[in-house]
């Protein structure tokens, strides 16, 4: 994962120069000697931390450019952690500094360990505000009823929704599994002049297709053994409303002729009857199936494609959503740390990262089931990278050998911690080390003492 970015702002060159090998090791490095240099690195590069010298031309001596240049970051991104560092030592100048948005006020000379402490934090505080403004701010433009994206994909699909929704033409909707075709679905039905009908689903593939010719059509009492009554099927419950053809792919080749005929004319028999029902219904339908290549292989008929598809359309899949992983994955945290009464304040650096490089092949539905069992297994305040189990998926990152040996030590040392009721000192003799160095230990893998996770990228 790339390092957090960290400006150093000094007229001093020697000072620079020591800050910025001193930090290299933890952040990408920037600097910058003056008000002007400073506030342009910091638009073209947008690090998440700045050490700042109030002292800069062409008022060494003095406070105001300082001040100026903390303003100005702050007005660029009000979320920086501006770190006051400077030779300006009196008290009035570090209550003014924090007083107008600086993080914290260091007096030079200061202890490389110390400022390194409190950028940890800041870094920290950081993305916890970026991830509770996330959480509370997702806008209201992002929301198509219970469609929910914002990237140019999916914004184009609610443009065409809002043009067809009000006609009374039939729609096939294209998609992989899980894209959320039966979403697009109710979102045509509740946006046109049909919306106070009944909305009927059935999924054509999840029914035997000895029951499903009944299913869809209704049946007469005595039709067949076991039809005790009467009964109304799906298309005619539809009536005046939506019907819903879910995975129509899927739908037998003797089943395609009575619902093309169905499409043609409006009228439907009951199976075991013999008189013609006549239903006004909108026929939605969605597959992901590609019918183009069933309808060569002599599986679906042309004819009922064309009949189904007079407007199609095409539901993308997450990995080409640009944008929404993260988008739908903050969505869905909100709502399961609600329902699981949890206080989850959003996913760590490295849990982003694995949702971004996940190819996502059961799309939204296993973002969401993926993100409602992190939040349970969840210990700690964000959702973590393990807590997410996606290391293995497709296009996950390969862990460098230290990533790889900190993962294996975290883990001997949570499970000793719990197994042990969180007793330091059974836990550093079962583990051969002393309590001061299991105390470092879980220092550097995040582990609080309580035996919450507190993780580094948190």
């Amino acid at each position: 994962m790339d390092k957090p970015g960290l400006l150093i702002v000094d007229d001093d060159e020697a000072n620079l120069l020591s800050m910025k090998w001193a930090f290299a090791g933890e952040f990408e490095v920037f600097v910058a000697a003056s008000r002007p240099q400073a506030l342009e690195v910091f638009k073209s590069k947008r690090p998440a931390l700045v050490t700042l010298d109030l002292g800069l031309p062409p008022d060494e001596r003095g406070v105001e450019e300082g001040y100026l240049t903390l303003a100005g970051l702050l007005e660029e991104d009000p979320y920086v952690k501006v770190i006051i560092i400077s030779g300006q030592s009196e008290r009035q100048n570090a209550l003014r500094a924090v007083s107008q948005g600086a993080y914290d006020f260091f007096c030079k000379p200061v202890q490389v360990e110390e400022v390194s402490v409190i950028l940890g934090r800041a870094l920290r505080l950081r993305r916890l505000e970026l991830d509770h403004n996330r959480i509370q701010n997702i806008s209201p433009k992002d929301f198509f009823d219970d469609l929910l994206g914002g990237s140019p994909q999916m914004r184009r699909l609610f443009e065409t929704i809002g043009k067809v929704a009000d006609t009374e033409a039939p729609v096939l909707i294209c998609g992989e599994s899980g894209t959320g075709k039966e979403l697009v679905a109710k979102a045509l039905h509740g946006r046109s002049r049909r919306k106070q009908g009944p909305f009927v689903a059935i999924n054509c593939a999840a029914i035997p297709e000895n029951l499903l010719e009944s299913e869809l059509f209704g049946h007469e009492k005595g039709a067949f053994t076991g039809a005790h009554t009467q009964r109304k099927g799906r298309i005619e419950l539809g009536g005046g409303g939506t019907l819903f053809l879910d995975e129509i792919g899927d739908l037998p080749a003797s089943l395609q002729v009575k619902l093309l005929r169905f499409l043609q004319e409006h009228k439907i028999e009951r199976v075991g009857g013999r008189k013609e029902i006549t239903i006004d219904t909108r026929v939605i339908a969605a597959t992901n199936v590609d019918l183009d290549k069933a309808i060569l292989e002599g599986r679906f008929r042309e004819d009922l494609y064309y009949r189904l598809g007079v407007v199609k359309l095409l539901v993308p899949p997450l990995r080409e959503r640009e944008g929404d992983v993260e988008l739908l994955a903050v969505s869905f945290l909100r709502k399961y740390s609600e329902e699981q009464k949890k206080k989850i304040l959003g996913i760590s650096q490295k849990g982003l990262s694995a949702l971004k490089n996940y190819s996502w092949p059961g799309n939204v539905r296993e973002l969401q089931n993926r993100i409602r069992r992190a939040v349970i297994m969840a210990w700690g305040r964000k959702i973590s990278e393990e807590d997410l189990e996606l290391q293995s998926g497709p296009k996950a990152e390969m862990m460098t050998l230290r990533e790889a040996r900190e993962t294996a030590e975290r883990e001997i040392v949570l499970r000793v911690l719990r197994q042990n009721n969180y007793n330091l000192t059974k836990c550093a003799s079962e583990l051969g080390i002393s309590r001061p160095n299991l105390y470092e230990l879980m220092d550097k893998l995040g582990i609080r003492k309580e035996g919450k996770i507190d993780r580094p990228d948190a």
